[in-house]
């Protein structure tokens, strides 16, 4: 019998390069593991339309979809270990059990992100995080009953989940360390505008100040700020960043990137790792430009880019040569954020309109555009992605 290609991590990125294995011809067994029960989901839902309980089911593909494309779906599975000579990853039930052996072929590691936690919120009733499904339902079941809820970080989750909780009555305060919302990202200028919006619609935003503190023994009740104040809680959502998944490669040989350029699992430019027949894409994926600069990119696009290019690089195809440019979105209140192209901290930033809540700006270096973000302005964002990959020289756009 063949060896499989076997994909780790049944998200995303695990289930389109499946996927995009059989729209491309291959025939021999594909195995993708899981280690939720759940099969494989998307995840940007969940602090929006999962939240707000608009939707529950969030499934990337039908059930019979792996049945009918031969994927051996293995859900409740923790992979533990990878052996590159021998070839094998080892894996064991997520719940208990024995473990095996499994060979490869090629093997594709898609085991996304953890969310980090504070030392002093673990074990506290009513402290969340978001990252799964069964978190989302969680935190929807527990916002039912609550009127109060602390957030805390102001990124893209953390606003995301924000909007979601004041759209459904809560009273809502976001705790950030920054000077604004979503700065890391999109830098302090544009994230103060976004900023705006949340306040507009009743969000107590603290920028400049840390949690230093869970009030309630077992339930919490409260939190702690670094400026000496006291909030009330009856939910708190940490959105304070996430670390890769790379525990199952320790002492594999495959080299893990500096956390400086973000950690994660190193790669070429095709999503080839430090040894020969491994990969990775997703947001776990460090990957080169073709500069051979390093970098990780936690966007829906940048996940299907990857597990296409992954896909033909297995498969020794040449993959889609259509420039590509960075996209990613973020829905809040009423509104969608867009953003395509690399904003950077250290960007000129030429604001080309602004309403309040709507509003598009432009980002430079060296007088070169680098990057549009717009707020409910989706056509005059979209317009602007031939500028985006030609780098259109600024003073001919303002």
């Amino acid at each position: 019998m063949q060896t499989p290609i076997v994909i780790v991590g049944a998200g995303l990125g695990g289930s389109r390069v499946a996927s995009e294995l059989r729209d491309n011809g291959f025939e021999g067994p594909i195995v993708l593991i899981g280690e939720e029960t759940h099969a494989p989901y998307d995840r940007p839902p969940l602090s929006k339309a999962l939240l707000l309980g608009t939707v529950d089911q969030v499934d990337l593909n039908p059930t019979e979809f792996y049945e009918q494309n031969r994927i051996e779906l293995r859900t409740g599975t923790r992979v533990t270990a990878v052996d590159p000579v021998a070839k094998t990853v080892t894996v064991e039930p997520a719940y208990g059990g024995s473990s095996e052996a499994v060979a490869y072929s090629s093997l594709v590691l898609a085991t996304g992100l953890k969310p980090r936690m504070l030392p002093f919120a673990l074990d506290r009733v009513g402290v969340h995080v978001l990252r799964t499904i069964d978190d989302a339902r969680s935190l929807r079941a527990a916002s039912k009953s609550a009127t109060h809820a602390v957030i805390v970080g102001a990124g893209f989750i953390g606003c995301e989940v924000a909007a979601s909780l004041r759209t459904r009555g809560l009273s809502v305060t976001v705790v950030e360390a920054s000077r604004a919302p979503l700065s890391a990202a999109l830098g302090i200028q544009v994230g103060t505008m976004v900023g705006r919006l949340h306040a507009a619609e009743g969000v107590d935003l603290r920028t400049g100040v840390g949690i230093t503190g869970i009030i309630g023994e077992q339930r919490v009740t409260g939190v702690t700020l670094s400026d000496g104040d006291e909030i009330r809680a009856d939910i708190v959502v940490l959105g304070i960043g996430s670390t890769p998944v790379v525990d199952l490669v320790a002492g594999s040989g495959i080299e893990i990137a500096d956390s400086a350029v973000g950690g994660g699992i190193s790669c070429d430019a095709n999503g080839h790792a430090s040894v020969p027949d491994v990969y990775a894409v997703g947001d776990v994926a460090n990957w080169r430009d073709n500069a051979g600069s390093p970098a990780r990119v936690e966007h829906w696009n940048n996940v299907v880019a990857q597990a296409t290019t992954v896909a033909a690089t297995i498969l020794d195809i040449a993959p889609d040569d259509r420039p590509a440019v960075s996209y990613f979105w973020s829905d809040q209140f009423d509104l969608k954020l867009q953003a395509l192209g690399h904003p950077g901290v250290g960007d000129d930033v030429h604001v080309v309109s602004d309403e309040g809540g709507k509003f598009v700006v432009l980002y430079s270096r060296e007088g070169k555009l680098t990057a549009v973000v717009g707020v409910g302005k989706p056509a005059a964002v979209m317009k602007m992605r031939s500028h985006v990959i030609a780098r259109t020289p600024i003073h001919d756009l303002v």
